[in-house]
């Protein structure tokens, strides 16, 4: 990391592929070393030795002026790695030319000697094994036919090649694909990081002032009072969108207008006109409960979506809805209400608990006497039909929890 000019800190990314890079660079020049000095000590054997310098000088020139083009994937162009692969395999082709035929018989090192494999190297670190397939594959046909026949020096250097090169190739892609996946993560830990830190700005100052306004509203009365239930379902509001994650959207406006009209339909029983066709596909549950969250009612889910089948979903919906009216009804205004969605594997599981006096035992089963089918069929009715449950836990001055479980892939086939 270095410092910029106006003092702040400049990021330099460092890649995986970088070390081949640089280990590739000085490859071609040890490599370039190595050929000039077998040259050096065999010129005097060479049939044509001055052609053989003049291609020995070529390739010389050809590694001082670019050897900076294989510093980096950007500089190492295909036309450059083409260039580089042509002049290495005319050099093999050359050698026979050049050289005499004893030498050639006895195994003699090629022109371009293993300056060659750096060509073929390239080809591997920028574009992965296939590459180093084609280019390892020419550079084979070509020293067979140098030699003239397969000898077993011949073929002992064009598998190691073959087999290195394509190794490498395929050590590269692997590499890059980590380095993908890591940059990724590193993405998602930085804006999760920026996301906690906004949170914990609006915490301490923009949530204290809508609670702040709450309270005082409700103790000043009138129109205050309605300014304090306004401010105190913005704060509902902004903490349940700090609270959600950075979830993708899993569903569109239109249809998440759909999944309400469709739940204030089943919760109704009848609608003027023809029903409503439910939404196609799955549903998200949190689109469908966050409409009941407000300054008495909590809402608690998971930060990814809560899919279900959506008219399953739908009727979940509806028989929270129902429970939340028996809230109201039974438990008072001034109850506090706690919603909580729960995702397993195969069920999805809704709990509502309420602070309110309780339902006295044997409430419900008059109720049912008399008719007053709220609970039964509302909330148990609803679960049933969709194979699933309703539990409904009341002790008398610590409140009622009804908890509703759906099996997944229910569908309300009534």
């Amino acid at each position: 990391m270095s410092r910029g000019t106006a003092g702040r800190p400049r990021v330099v990314r460092m890649s995986v592929e970088l070390p081949l890079w640089r280990a590739l660079t000085g490859y071609r020049i040890l490599s370039l070393v190595y050929a000039l000095g077998l040259f050096a000590l065999n010129r005097h054997g060479y049939a044509h030795p001055l052609g053989a310098a003049l291609y020995m000088g070529v390739l010389t020139v050809w590694t001082a002026l670019t050897w900076n083009r294989v510093t980096s994937a950007e500089r190492c162009t295909r036309p450059f790695l083409v260039t580089d692969l042509a002049i290495a395999l005319t050099g093999i082709a050359l050698t026979p030319l050049l050289d005499t035929a004893e030498r050639i018989d006895a195994g003699a090192a090629t022109l371009p000697s293993i300056w060659t494999g750096g060509a073929v190297l390239g080809l591997a670190i920028k574009g992965g094994w296939r590459w180093a397939a084609a280019g390892s594959t020419l550079v084979a046909v070509v020293n067979l036919v140098e030699r003239g026949s397969p000898a077993r020096d011949t073929v002992h250097n064009v598998v190691l090649v073959w087999v290195s090169s394509v190794a490498i190739g395929y050590i590269v892609e692997v590499a890059r694909a980590s380095e993908r996946t890591l940059a990724r993560a590193l993405q998602i830990e930085a804006a999760t990081r920026e996301r906690e830190r906004l949170a914990r700005d609006i915490h301490d100052g923009v949530l204290q002032v809508l609670a702040m306004v709450q309270r005082r509203g409700a103790q000043i009365g009138g129109e205050a009072a309605e300014l304090g239930r306004m401010a105190g379902e913005q704060e509902i509001a902004l903490r349940t969108l700090i609270a959600g994650g950075l979830v993708p959207p899993q569903r569109s406006a239109a249809q998440l207008a759909e999944d309400a009209a469709l739940v204030r339909t089943v919760a109704a029983g009848t609608a003027p006109g023809p029903a409503p066709a439910p939404p196609a596909g799955p549903c998200d549950v949190r689109a469908l409960l966050a409409p009941h969250a407000s300054g008495r009612v909590t809402l608690s889910a998971p930060g990814t979506p809560v899919l279900l089948e959506a008219s399953a979903a739908a009727e979940l919906a509806a028989a929270v809805g129902a429970a939340l009216d028996n809230v109201a009804k039974h438990a008072g205004e001034d109850a506090h209400t706690w919603i909580l969605l729960e995702d397993e594997p195969d069920e999805v599981i809704v709990t509502v608990r309420d602070d309110g006096p309780g339902i006295p035992e044997g409430r419900l089963a008059d109720a049912e006497r008399e008719g007053r089918m709220g609970v039964a069929l509302s909330i148990r009715g609803r679960l049933r039909d969709l194979g699933g449950t309703a539990e409904l836990l009341s002790v008398p001055g610590q409140g009622t929890e009804v908890e509703l479980k759906v099996p997944r892939g229910s569908e309300n086939e009534a």
